[in-house]
């Protein structure tokens, strides 16, 4: 009898937590609105918004054409390219759900997104206008897709842990790197990543490893890629 109530108490302690349906929507919501397809043209639009100093090269015409012409070609890599790519794969059937529940799901948007942000790189690069930082930050996009495509062989890695574990990478590469001061960003960025992770193991999307190795791999991608190109 002992024995037996000891079993039924360790079964309570490792049962899954239960969340009502209202914290569940949120929580879905949530994941929603900070998907990583937004972080592209987030990250851009707090860089212009805030330092726009560093971003003079675009101006060649005006400053307002510009900066909208870069808001568009970053939305078209980072957010037109991909749905169009998952709309149509859908339509052909390769993948079963446009949530990407599964890790086969992932596998031909994966290579879209490694093509599309390697092609941001480059292009960036070759044209040499935008700061390092803001160049560097698209290899590391590209480095943290490159890890999480392998990862995702033998686990499901969050995406969204991936992403913004990445902006966590690009301040810490600002802080660390050129000596700005961005701790407010940080610790607000920390919160939202906080956020993003609980709701995604609301919804049970991820495991905690899952959640935990997104945000490594989207960290050490952005300090690797500031290391090779910042200097």
């Amino acid at each position: 009898m002992q024995e037996n109530a000891v079993l039924n108490r360790f079964s309570e302690i490792n049962e899954k937590p239960e969340f009502s349906p209202a914290t569940r929507v949120v929580a879905q919501v949530i994941s929603y609105l900070t998907h990583p397809l937004f972080i592209p043209l987030l990250v851009t639009f707090l860089i212009l918004q805030s330092i726009p100093e560093y971003m003079v090269a675009f101006k060649s015409q005006s400053k307002r054409f510009a900066f909208d012409m870069l808001y568009f070609r970053v939305a078209i890599i980072s957010i037109g390219f991909p749905m169009l790519t998952l709309l149509l794969a859908k339509s052909l059937n390769f993948v079963s759900s446009i949530y990407l529940k599964s890790q086969r799901d992932r596998i031909i948007p994966y290579v879209a997104m490694l093509t599309y942000y390697f092609w941001a790189f480059y292009t960036f690069q070759q044209e040499g206008r935008a700061p390092k930082f803001y160049t560097a930050f698209f290899l590391g996009t590209f480095l943290s897709i490159s890890i999480a495509f392998i990862s995702n062989i033998f686990i499901k890695t969050s995406m969204h842990t991936v992403g913004w574990g990445g902006v966590i990478g690009l301040l810490l590469s600002l802080m660390w790197g050129m000596n700005m001061n961005v701790s407010v960003p940080l610790v607000i960025t920390f919160f939202v990543a906080a956020i993003v992770a609980t709701s995604r193991m609301i919804v049970e999307a991820h495991r905690p490893r899952e959640i935990y190795l997104g945000f490594l791999i989207g960290i050490a991608s952005q300090l690797v890629a500031c290391a090779i190109l910042v200097k």
